[in-house]
């Protein structure tokens, strides 16, 4: 039986092409606000003995928590025999250590309270740093699609003789990955955080890639001060314009318009927003559609 594919208060065009790639049907809610703002769900489709998928992007998940749960929840009580969350963007993974005494480490509360309630749950690239795979905070069985094959794709079809570039450490997981999948070459910098928003980048000599186009890649872009600051040292250095990708563009405040300033500015289509020109949907349906077979 074809799956159910619940879109709860997310991207419109992102859920239609899910619902394409997985030929599901689409799964019918009736949500308001009570005047004291608690939230009214009804779930108007007929979910009995069926795998029901919930697409809930949890990019600013705090207002979408509560009707993820309740929605979850009828869904169970109505009969769905199992219940998945597609979530392209998996939030409360970024404190994942308790940096100063008192300090809610909430990527694993977090991950408990979902795993109480869902099946499955798939996602892209996630930010695993000393957390290092979901199975250490989520109890469900999990699935994680790789940007890199998609970043590295778009980078094939668009640019000649790119050089990858890694703002720190942690970006090197994916510029090395992107980077070895269409054969290009690729550095990693190293980054002083002296704060939120003021970041120093140490650049390695640049002599030798005069010829190249230089893009940075990171997963999240957020404020955007470390691509910002690369991005100026890359300028100084002689190179020529390059191109900055994310594969989850949050942009906060003024971050776009800033970076555009210095690069061209791509994300991938798991937060909705102007830059995105990398396509997600088909990847993400592969383990939900394998998931309903099962």
């Amino acid at each position: 039986m074809n799956p159910l594919l619940f879109n709860l208060n997310s991207d419109p065009v992102l859920a239609s092409q899910l619902r394409a790639h997985l030929d599901a049907e689409e799964g019918v809610i009736n949500q308001r606000y009570f005047p004291d703002q608690e939230t009214y769900l009804r779930i108007d489709s007929n979910c009995q003995e069926r795998p029901c998928i919930v697409y809930c992007n949890l990019y600013q998940p705090n207002d979408k928590i509560m009707p993820l749960l309740f929605l979850v929840e009828t869904l169970r009580e109505l009969g769905a025999s199992k219940v998945a969350l597609v979530t392209p963007y998996l939030s409360y993974m970024r404190q994942d250590k308790r940096f100063l005494p008192g300090e809610c480490v909430n990527a694993r509360p977090f991950a408990r309270l979902l795993s109480n309630y869902l099946d499955f749950l798939v996602t892209i690239d996630p930010h695993l740093h000393r957390i290092h795979s979901l199975d250490e905070v989520y109890s469900i069985p999990t699935h994680i699609v790789k940007a890199a094959p998609l970043i590295a794709d778009w980078v094939g079809t668009h640019i000649k003789q790119p050089l990858f570039l890694g703002p720190d450490s942690e970006s090197e997981q994916w510029v090395s990955e992107v980077a070895q999948l269409i054969d290009a070459p690729f550095l990693v910098m190293e980054k002083n955080r002296k704060g939120d928003r003021d970041v120093e980048i140490n650049v390695p000599s640049l002599k030798t890639w005069k010829d190249h186009t230089p893009i940075l890649v990171d997963d999240i872009i957020s404020s955007g001060r470390t691509m910002l600051t690369t991005l100026m040292q890359l300028r100084q250095s002689g190179l020529n314009r390059g191109y900055c990708i994310g594969v989850h563009g949050i942009f906060a405040d003024n971050a776009y318009s800033e970076l555009q300033e210095e690069a061209e500015v791509i994300s991938t289509s798991t937060i909705p927003h102007p830059s995105n020109q990398i396509d997600v949907s088909a990847a993400l349906a592969v383990p939900l559609a394998q998931w309903a077979k099962d």
